[in-house]
Formats: structure tokens, C-alpha cells, sequence
């Protein structure tokens, strides 16, 4: 079967949530012009404009823009209305696809709070992203309560990636017999950070190196 790249293939059944009447720029070319100007830095709804703008001529290679690009608040607007979880299912699978394409060998999860989040009635935003390094894509994020839930929420994330052939990196807080088990059930291999928070398996793996550096490795078994 040949895949698609296109972003508008991918979103076609994302809903479009205005009203008809007030529709001055078609729905998928608006979420083209955001998903490409977040990969290529857009931090704002205005810098997305602006990069909009900026990339204009080349835009309507493919699309249409029957009346220019939208406004800096139409896209606020619109993604502020935008089904969440519809969305990133569609982006998802967008990924995935670009995932197979690009032969994606390494995977990096690592959770991070964004700064500036917090608000007068919620805590800052803790996500768990999923970050291919050698492609500099992100193939996925799972919202988290506090730092301490990233236990909880590495194997959601697990869940939505393709992990076959890939190589996961975790830090010591994935640092987990069932996230371990739940890579190799994917198909895929890792490498955990070991600190005290596993401390009888630190000091076994400081045990065996030690014992290698002394005697060798003739003759030991190291994988029991």
C-alpha cells in the first residue's frame, strides 16, 4: 500500500467546529500552515502568521488560500475550538507515517513542565513527550498531574508509538520492570538510567563492573 505524507489526508475528518457563515479560510489550510509553522519554530499564534505570510508564495503550491492567510486570532480561534483528542489522533498518524518513511532508530522520552503554564486556578503543564533525535520529531506527548506520575504516564505514551526496531532512552524515573517489559513487548530495546532510586540494582550493575575491571569477563555471565 502507498503512503501518504500529505497533512491533508490525514486531517480530512477532522471536524471543522465554526460556524459556516463565518468560514473565510479553508479549515485544512489553516491546520497546514500551523502544524508546518510549529516544525519550523513558531512559538505563537503570531509567529505562525507571521511565518504564514513569510512562506506565502510557497504555500499555495498546495493550497488554496482563497483569501490570503488567516489572522493571527483566526488561528487562536479555531484551535481553541478544535477537538483535542481528534486532532492529536490525526497527528498521530501523520507521524507514524512519517515514522515509517524516515526509519525512525531512536526514541527519547523525557517529561519536561512548560515554563510559564501555571495559572491562577491550575499548576504548570508536566508532559511526557516522545522525541525522535535523530529527526528532531516529536512522535508524541501525554499530559501528567505532577512529576511523580510520569511513572504512570510513560506507558500511555508507550502505547501510541511504533517501538519496533527503535531504541528507547528513558531517565531514571522510567527506570521501571513493566516499562522495560512493555518496550520489549513492542519490539523495540532500551537503555534506562540506573540512579539511587533503584539502589539494590545500582549496586549490583557497580558490582559487576567492578568485578569485571578486576578479573575480566572470561568465563561470567552477566545477563542473570
Amino acid at each position: 500500500m502507498t503512503r501518504s505524507l500529505a497533512i491533508k489526508t490525514h486531517f480530512r475528518h477532522l471536524r471543522d467546529p465554526r460556524r459556516r457563515h463565518r468560514r473565510e479560510h479553508l479549515f485544512l489550510d489553516i491546520i497546514v500552515i500551523a502544524i508546518c509553522a510549529v516544525i519550523g519554530n513558531a512559538d505563537s499564534w503570531r509567529a505562525i502568521a507571521l511565518w504564514g505570510r513569510t512562506h506565502e508564495t510557497w504555500l499555495r503550491r498546495f493550497l488554496a488560500l482563497p483569501n490570503g492567510i488567516p489572522s493571527h486570532d483566526t488561528f487562536r480561534r479555531l484551535f481553541e475550538r478544535l477537538d483535542a483528542g481528534a486532532f492529536q489522533r490525526c497527528l498521530r498518524q501523520w507521524l507514524l507515517e512519517l515514522r515509517g518513511v524516515l526509519k525512525v532508530s531512536q526514541i527519547a522520552i523525557d517529561g519536561k513542565t512548560l515554563c510559564g503554564s501555571r495559572s491562577p486556578t491550575l499548576g504548570p503543564l508536566h508532559l511526557v513527550s516522545a522525541w525522535a533525535t535523530q529527526c528532531h520529531l516529536s512522535l508524541g506527548q501525554v499530559a501528567v498531574d505532577t512529576k511523580s506520575n510520569e511513572i504512570t504516564a510513560i506507558p500511555q505514551l508507550l502505547e501510541l508509538l511504533d517501538l519496533h526496531g527503535a531504541l528507547v532512552t528513558l531517565d531514571a524515573m522510567g527506570c521501571q520492570k513493566a516499562i522495560a517489559q512493555k518496550i520489549v513487548d513492542g519490539g523495540g530495546d532500551y537503555v534506562l538510567t540506573v540512579k539511587d532510586n533503584q539502589e539494590h540494582l545500582r549496586e549490583d550493575i557497580e558490582t559487576c563492573v567492578t568485578q569485571a575491571l578486576e578479573q575480566g569477563v572470561e568465563g561470567q555471565d552477566f545477563y542473570t
